[in-house]
């Protein structure tokens, strides 16, 4: 029997909606497809009251920091609430302490910033959103950016570039963990074209 991972997305308020969605869907209809074996995936916010999205978004977090469940696949968001997370030591060091614990750690977009923040990507190449390159350098002056990638890793952590290249990585993680014909067959029903 294959191991159900726990995919854990990370969501706060000004979260671009196709940075959660996105991986949401693709991991949610992956585990849909197999009889729900495969994921159990949720989405924790630093508490559980309504998070508010990048263009007016009302999501309900399923966890907060205090009771989320082990994660193993751990997914930040983007979106231009990063910027003030930077900034936000309890959820830099949730982070950190749920990072040491994952089998795979991803950054979608500007998520970036928050790995960056906590010192993950020093001296490591990674990417983000176009328009996050100049505050990554500052953030992270011996990161090594990707710019024309829509996705790169080192080790178990995953960084991906502007909003659909979320999506994007989501299906190679499921490749990755399942093989081609079951991330191929969660394409062919969400008429994704990998």
């Amino acid at each position: 029997m294959k191991k159900k991972r726990n995919i854990g997305i990370l969501i706060f308020n000004n979260a671009e909606v196709l940075d959660f969605a996105g991986p949401f869907e693709v991991f949610s209809v992956t585990s849909e497809l197999n009889n729900h074996e495969l994921f159990d995936v949720f989405t924790v916010a630093q508490t559980i009251q309504p998070i508010t999205a990048v263009n007016g978004l009302s999501v309900n977090p399923n966890y907060d920091f205090s009771n989320c469940p082990p994660v193993d696949v751990l997914i930040v968001s983007g979106g231009f609430g990063t910027r003030k997370l930077v900034e936000d030591k309890h959820t830099l060091d949730w982070i950190s302490q749920v990072h040491k614990a994952t089998e795979y750690t991803l950054s979608i977009c500007s998520g970036s910033m928050l790995l960056g923040a906590i010192g993950i990507l020093d001296h490591q190449p990674y990417c983000t959103h176009h328009q996050v390159y100049d505050l990554m350098t500052k953030l992270v002056p011996t990161g090594l950016p990707q710019k024309n990638k829509r996705f790169v890793n080192f080790d178990n952590v995953y960084t991906s570039g502007g909003i659909s290249a979320g999506i994007d990585l989501s299906f190679h993680m499921v490749e990755k963990l399942h093989g081609e014909h079951i991330a191929n067959n969660t394409a062919k029903y969400m008429e994704y074209e990998r």
